[in-house]
């Protein structure tokens, strides 16, 4: 392998060690924890630089290692360098390995590195592309970075057997780095929200922002400005007082305590319970509760205090306080009015005020009702159905839609009686004709509509003819009052009157 440069502390050491205490080169790398070869290239780069003890001690690093590292003549033969950026986008692709790479560098040069070299060298390449990391400290109170763990623990139906895999979701707070963990079915919306009230209630408060990754079930849309959050996930912030920050696309550095809180799940709560079987997603939450409160309140690594002792100590009261009542999911979408006045939830229709026919509104569903929102007013509200069908509520109605809405057969009929007995009748004979009463509703409001255009006496004397004619219907009415219009009058004419000066019609016979 290929041997490090030792820091000039330690190079000083060793001429120390060798030339005021005059210890041998085993006992030196002894003391030192180095190979005696190490200590014998050392001593023998000092010789060549002509160098003693005084001399050594004088200089400032960079001289002294200058003057033990001197650079190459330019006469002497330099091994060709790799091209190290392609390299490193050889090593990206499938099935590439550093000894391939090797293998065709050597190929073309002969005389380059050894293996060992080359991949020490890659490393120092490598170590110097790197971007500088801000480590940005926490305020207590002031962050929780959530996750769905890479490990998933299987369920088994206890009816069917079939096994599936639960997911876990992880919460952590920033400064204490307090720990909150449960199984869920799958990272569905309805889980994701449900996750987050059951971990504010598990911290006792509310931090100031939430960051989670770019999941669809919390970012509807990521972008590495502006991502857009899902409405629903939108409520959840608005009713806890929070802000939710997305990290960005493609930097898990943006997350890492959450990153870290995913891998001591995985290492000290579900790793332990691998060996046991679930027949429930409840069954393993209360499996795991008990392996979470031991890694909160385990002390961290070479200190004496826990996660817990930290929250205690420096975050719970910097929490804001959880509010009244906890946040219930809810269905949030855009929609827009039907010309019935109506919008579509899940294959139910229901009714908005007729003003807003066309216009964007706003539907908020939770468990028991739907909520309509215009303009930030709501205007609308139903109880929640889950079957197909119209939720309709009459003052959403226009005032003609209304009047309809209040026809029945007893009106019709009331109707009829007000021009005449024939009349009545022909309209309790249309509706009983139908195997619905609303079936005949037209055809009896038709037939009142024209006495707007014909004497009462006719429209009678129709009425009773096309009942006698078993002819229920408004057209038939209005047909025998365009082709039988002189019978019509004749029998609907009334009875001559007696009297001296009237010579009526025989008199001219």
């Amino acid at each position: 392998m290929a041997q490090r440069t030792l820091t000039v502390r330690k190079i000083r050491e060793i001429l120390r060690m060798k030339w005021t205490l005059g210890l041998s080169d085993r006992q030196v790398s002894a003391s030192m924890n180095i190979a005696h070869s190490t200590v014998g290239e050392y001593l023998k780069r000092a010789e060549q630089a002509g160098l003693d003890w005084e001399q050594a001690q004088g200089l400032e690093e960079a001289e002294l290692k200058a003057k033990l590292f001197p650079p190459k003549s330019p006469g002497s033969k330099q091994r060709p360098e790799p091209n190290w950026e392609q390299i490193e986008k050889e090593l990206k692709q499938k099935g590439v390995t550093r000894m391939l790479l090797w293998q065709e560098y050597l190929a073309e040069h002969p005389d380059g590195y050894g293996y060992s070299q080359f991949c020490e060298r890659f490393r120092r390449w490598a170590k110097g592309q790197e971007t500088p990391t801000m480590r940005k400290p926490k305020k207590a109170g002031e962050e929780a970075e959530v996750d769905y763990a890479g490990l998933t623990m299987p369920v088994i139906d206890p009816h069917t057997g079939e096994i599936t895999q639960a997911e876990i979701f992880v919460g952590v707070l920033g400064a204490s780095g307090l720990i909150y963990a449960e199984a869920q079915a799958d990272q569905s919306k309805p889980n994701w929200v449900r996750g987050h009230v059951r971990m504010f209630e598990f911290f006792g408060g509310v931090p100031r922002i939430v960051r989670p990754d770019n999941l669809k079930s919390g970012v509807s849309k990521a972008s590495f400005y502006e991502p857009d959050l899902n409405p629903t996930y939108h409520e959840l912030s608005v009713h806890y007082g929070t802000a939710v920050i997305p990290t960005r696309t493609g930097e898990p550095k943006d997350k890492a305590l959450g990153e870290n809180a995913v891998q001591q799940v995985e290492r000290w709560v579900l790793a332990p319970l691998r060996k046991m079987r679930f027949f429930s997603v409840e069954e393993l939450n209360q499996a795991m509760r008990p392996r979470l409160d031991w890694l909160n309140d385990r002390p961290l690594t070479g200190q004496a205090h826990s996660r817990r002792d930290l929250f205690e100590e420096i975050e719970k009261a910097a929490l804001q306080p959880l509010p009244n009542y906890p946040f219930e999911y809810l269905e949030v979408k855009q929609a827009k009015v039907h010309l019935d006045y109506h919008v579509s939830f899940e294959k139910h229709h229901y009714s908005v005020p007729h003003q807003y026919t066309r216009k964007k509104v706003l539907v908020r569903a939770s468990e028991r009702l739907v909520e309509i929102y215009a303009e930030g007013k709501r205007i609308a509200c139903h109880k929640r159905c889950r079957h197909r069908g119209y939720s309709t509520q009459k003052e959403h109605m226009p005032d003609n839609h209304r009047w309809y809405l209040e026809w029945s057969p007893e009106r019709f009929i009331k109707w009829g009686r007000q021009i005449g007995p024939q009349t009545e009748a022909f309209i309790q004979a249309t509706l009983a004709s139908r195997r619905h009463p609303e079936q005949a509703y037209r055809s009896c409001l038709g037939v009142l509509k024209l006495a707007d255009s014909t004497s009462p006496q006719l429209l009678e004397a129709a009425c009773g003819m096309a009942l006698a004619q078993d002819a229920l219907s408004y057209k038939a009415v209005k047909r025998l009052l365009k082709t039988k219009r002189d019978v019509l009058e004749a029998s609907s004419s009334p009875e001559p009157i007696a009297h001296e000066h009237i010579r009526g019609q025989n008199y001219y016979n």
